[in-house]
């Protein structure tokens, strides 16, 4: 599931080691995020000073779940975990306790971000490990230049659905563009640009 956050309410819960790259995924979203905790490294300091988050250094509530879309647990304390979890779910608040399989209602993806390609890998909180090497055998086998295939990929099919052509044209259409064949083309197409780019900087150096 590919949830869209922005805009909405996400808590986080500690802020060290393990809650910092969470408070980081969730500002990428365009989340509002609101971190609890008793310390904070300087990263999520950090983005509190910029304006980018509300952190509140002290002890969690249940009062801070109000108004909570989405909540994420990183304390190094697996029974204050599990009681924000328990209380997550009488509120009706989506929760995940980092790194406890058992007190999570959604996990954790490795993802492989091209632009607007996204790759989404899970073992179902089993082997995070495993899921960030399979991350990282894909992002060999998805190359940068994915990201701006798509991006055109995305324009060109906005053309084709405003077109005349009759429904049945259109769907070939745009799965002969979706094809390996026109991956090889534009990556190749801009393979060649970025080496004739490189070129014309030598020359102007």
């Amino acid at each position: 599931m590919f949830m869209k956050l922005e805009g909405k309410r996400c808590l986080v819960v500690g802020a060290g080691k393990v809650g910092e790259p969470k408070v980081g995924g969730l500002i990428d979203t365009g989340a509002c995020v609101h971190v609890i905790a008793q310390e904070a490294n300087e990263g999520v300091h950090a983005w509190a000073n910029a304006g980018t988050i509300k952190l509140e250094l002290r002890a969690f509530a249940a009062e801070d779940l109000e108004g909570t879309f989405l909540a994420v647990v990183a304390t190094a304390s697996r029974a204050l975990n599990e009681s924000i979890y328990r209380e997550a779910q009488r509120r009706g608040v989506l929760c995940n306790v980092v790194d406890d399989p058992e007190y999570c209602d959604f996990y954790y993806p490795a993802v492989v971000h091209r632009g607007d390609l996204q790759i989404a890998i899970s073992t179902n909180g089993q082997s995070p490990s495993l899921a960030q090497k399979l991350r990282q055998q894909l992002e060999r086998q998805f190359g940068p230049g994915y990201a701006q295939w798509v991006a055109e990929l995305g324009e060109t099919r906005k053309l084709v659905l405003a077109s005349d052509l009759d429904p049945e044209r259109k769907s070939d259409l745009l799965h002969s563009l979706a094809s390996r064949e026109a991956l090889k083309a534009a990556l190749a197409e801009q393979a060649a640009k970025e080496e004739l780019a490189k070129d014309d900087r030598r020359v102007t150096a």
